[in-house]
C-alpha cells in the first residue's frame, strides 16, 4: 500500500528530517567535546597517580633504610608488662 504524499507534506518530512538530523550533530559535538574534557582530566589523574607512587616508593626505601642502619634506642623498647 503505497501512499502519494503531496509536496507540502513532503517538504515537511524533509524538515523534520533535517530538524532531527542538526538536533544529534549538536548532541554529537557535545558528547565528543565531553570526552575530550574526561581524556584531558584522565590524564593528569594517571600522572598525579604515577608521582604519588614514586613518592611513596621513596618513603619506603628511605624508611628501610633508616630501619636497617637504627639501633634500637631503650626508650622504643615496650616494658615487658605491656
Amino acid at each position: 500500500m503505497t501512499q502519494t504524499l503531496s509536496p507540502a507534506e513532503l517538504f515537511q518530512r524533509f524538515e523534520m528530517l533535517e530538524t532531527h538530523l542538526a538536533y544529534q550533530e549538536h548532541w554529537l559535538d557535545t558528547l565528543d567535546h565531553a570526552v575530550a574534557q574526561q581524556e584531558r582530566r584522565l590524564e593528569k589523574l594517571e600522572q598525579i597517580s604515577a608521582l604519588m607512587r614514586e613518592r611513596l616508593r621513596e618513603q619506603h626505601q628511605t624508611l628501610q633504610q633508616s630501619d636497617s642502619a637504627a639501633t634500637p634506642r631503650p626508650e622504643d623498647d615496650v616494658p615487658p608488662h605491656y
